[in-house]
């Protein structure tokens, strides 16, 4: 059985080179479609569905793809 030291000498330790690529939890709201879509992909893949979100998102920032989309003003209400 191992045992566990009291003190621990960290006078030669170096930083985590992979530090900056450590990934950071955030909350997203997601259409059920699109998890569905996700979760079905994972199924497949045996790659866990946020794994397969954050590699399309990935490739989409390497590749600097822009979505196509065409925002329409609220119509505003007149006032009576």
């Amino acid at each position: 059985m191992a045992t566990v030291r009291k003190h621990y000498d960290f006078s030669k330790a170096r930083k985590n080179p992979y530090a900056k690529r450590l990934k950071k939890q955030v909350t997203m709201r997601l259409d059920q479609e699109v998890l569905a879509y996700f979760r079905a992909l994972a199924e497949e893949s045996s790659i866990s569905y946020q794994t397969l979100i954050n590699l399309y998102l990935r490739d989409c920032a390497e590749n600097q793809k822009r979505l196509k989309m065409a925002w329409r003003p609220a119509k505003q209400k007149r006032s009576a």
